[in-house]
């Protein structure tokens, strides 16, 4: 079978198509029609400018002579003369056919018996041409079996229009993506992380919020980002316009920000931490998918607590972070789930599974934070446990910058005092 690669044939990105299955679909096709019709050739060409380009081909022992990627120019095969009614689209044997026996590709592949059928986009334009082809006659061809040709092209003709649509907006998702980092149509927001005993303020969550069309959640901007191959790209590029506002923040308050666990790998966070107060920020890994290389995030972690970074993890309890993510990376915060949080203080199994990670962390000497609280009665509760700190709507709505400091001055006498 001819090694294929989707991206090159329809132009569609792996990760918003299945890959292998279009192939296979495409490959199968021609396989199956070269092999019905007892000929030597099959392939899949798409129409670029004034040339075909062979994009699928199946040619066993033939590959040395057409392979993907080969072009020939329009004016000098059969796929136009077709199209404008030259030649039919069934030619058992070209020698009965004068035009056809007259063009020079006829005697220099040679082309013997020849079957071609257009492949069109969704708009009804042409691709390009599903063919088979012999270097001798066939003159067994019938029109049955233009019949069978036309219904294996259909299969292909599927994927070919899927692949495009994909490709399509693979393009524009990948402009959005572009033009929101190229003009930071993003802003940040804070929301402040209290300890919960002494009401103060010991730092802030930077939040994105996208300011782009089309309106929706930064979760699904950030999605859309990774399967286009660009998540890594956004992530640092909102991570950048972050760090850079800690001076504004009073020490010794610290920041904590977010980042996925494949640009952590990477090692890049370093560089970019280390320009900026390292040891007042706290770098929040979110696993929302197993990770592919965990002996790389755990360098890249160790690393980045060199410069002082402090390392929590997000959303404990929840998804891939649960308890073997928390016993691997070895955070310095755990960061409770909302769900986990919600209705804690009439909910006695959320009440113990949270007894149970406090335990954890008296012997680990790391800190508790419970997200998303909303209730006084949540918060009592979360204290009677001696949870250290929380965040939520109750103690403060995310917020810019400014407004963000100007109520956390409000909270408690000294948000210093609750830095620890």
């Amino acid at each position: 079978m001819v090694d294929l690669h989707l991206p090159e044939l329809f132009g569609a990105p792996v990760g918003l198509t299945p890959a292998r299955e279009s192939e296979d679909v495409v490959q199968e096709a021609l396989r199956g029609v070269r092999t019905h019709l007892g000929m030597e050739i099959a392939y899949l060409s798409e129409f670029v400018g004034d040339q075909t380009v062979f994009r699928a081909v199946d040619a066993p022992g033939l590959e040395d002579m057409i392979k993907p990627g080969d072009a020939q120019p329009l004016s000098e095969v059969y796929c136009q003369h077709i199209l404008d009614g030259r030649l039919p689209e069934l030619i058992p044997d070209t020698s009965a056919n004068p035009f056809a026996y007259g063009l020079p590709i006829t005697a220099r592949v040679p082309i013997g018996a020849h079957v071609s059928v257009p492949i069109q986009r969704r708009d009804g334009s042409v691709y390009g041409m599903f063919c088979c082809l012999s270097p001798k006659p066939n003159p067994g061809l019938n029109e049955r079996d233009l019949n069978i040709m036309k219904m294996f092209a259909r299969l292909a003709q599927a994927e070919v229009q899927d692949g495009m649509e994909a490709r399509r907006m693979a393009e524009e998702a990948e402009a959005r993506v572009r033009t929101v980092m190229s003009n930071e149509h993003f802003r940040m927001v804070f929301q402040p992380i209290c300890d919960l005993t002494t009401n103060t303020v010991s730092g802030f969550e930077a939040l994105c919020r996208f300011e782009a069309d089309p309106v929706r959640s930064p979760d699904m901007w950030f999605d859309e980002a990774a399967n286009i191959g660009l998540g890594e790209e956004l992530e640092l590029c909102v991570l950048e316009a972050t760090v850079g506002v800690l001076p504004i923040i009073p020490e010794p308050l610290y920041l904590s920000v977010n980042a996925g666990p494949e640009l952590v790998a990477t090692g890049r966070l370093k560089d970019l931490f280390a320009d900026h107060g390292p040891e007042r920020i706290v770098l929040e890994v979110t696993e929302h998918a197993a990770v592919r290389d965990a002996a790389q995030l755990a360098r890249a972690l160790a690393d980045l607590r060199t410069i002082g970074v402090r390392i929590a993890v997000d959303d404990a309890g929840a998804g891939y972070s649960g308890l073997q993510q928390i016993a691997r990376l070895k955070p310095e915060l755990i960061k409770l789930d909302r769900t986990l949080v919600s209705g804690i203080d009439t909910d006695q199994a959320l009440r113990a599974l949270c007894a149970a990670v406090m335990h954890y962390t008296k012997e680990t000497g790391a800190l508790l934070v419970a997200e998303g609280i909303e209730t006084e009665a949540e918060a009592e509760t979360l204290r009677e446990l001696g949870v250290h700190r929380g965040q939520g709507w109750l103690l403060g709505k995310p917020l810019p910058l400014d407004e963000a400091l100007a109520t956390a001055r409000t909270l408690g006498p000294s948000a210093a005092g609750a830095a620890a």
